[in-house]
């Protein structure tokens, strides 16, 4: 996509368990509760038999949800090797130009778009996209708050992530207050996993392909 192209859609603004256990991503043993109708603020954690593609050892946050219409959703631990100058070179993305960029999903993956996070001690983590170039500059500078530019999104189909939910591919968790302070690279998966339980510290810390040792 050439640069005037980017430039136009900135402007615009553009686990294992029995079922599965909603938790707060604080120490402790999973409690149990009914699936909320709707997943939108939650992490979805890969379960370890999720090992091939982009979903291997990913945190997710599900950014939109409704039964009927599907989910949305940001990868937010596969940063790449790119920053934000690497791919766009215009002058108005030169307050950006150092900012890692990170693979959001396989979805539209030749798009890139920015996104802040903020955490309100009455609403949790806050989400938002897509940002402005004028908004991601401005959200850049504002303590406590984290621009991050993302290359593609996570996206199901009505009734998809059910589904998968289903059949335990996922681990969905409540976001704590600490998030925003972590390294949001590869790790993150296994610092969120072993806080759900012992026996997910024990999985959390198990290499990728145990058979093989």
């Amino acid at each position: 996509m050439k640069d005037a192209q980017w430039l136009n859609m900135m402007k615009s603004g553009i686990g294992e368990t029995r079922g599965i256990d909603y938790i707060d991503c604080v120490p402790g043993e999973p409690r149990k509760s009914k699936r909320p109708q709707r997943l939108k603020g939650r992490l979805l954690l890969a379960d370890p038999s999720l090992r091939d593609g982009i979903f291997h050892r990913s945190v997710v946050l599900i950014t939109r949800h409704t039964p009927a219409e599907g989910a949305h959703g940001l990868i937010l631990n596969h940063p790449s090797d790119k920053v934000v100058g690497d791919l766009l070179k215009t002058p108005e993305f030169a307050p950006l130009g150092k900012l890692k960029v990170f693979q959001g999903g396989p979805v539209d993956a030749n798009q890139l778009t920015f996104a802040g996070f903020s955490w309100q001690p009455s609403r949790g983590l806050r989400h938002y996209q897509p940002l402005s170039i004028q908004k991601a500059v401005a959200m850049s500078h504002r303590p406590g708050t984290l621009v991050r530019p993302f290359v593609g999104y996570s996206g199901w189909t009505a009734g998809q992530l059910e589904d998968e939910l289903e059949r335990n591919a996922w681990l969905v968790v409540k976001p704590g207050e600490d998030l925003l302070g972590h390294d949001h690279g590869r790790p993150l998966w296994a610092e969120l996993v072993r806080r759900i339980s012992p026996y997910h510290r024990i999985l959390a810390a198990s290499p990728d392909a145990p058979w093989f040792n």
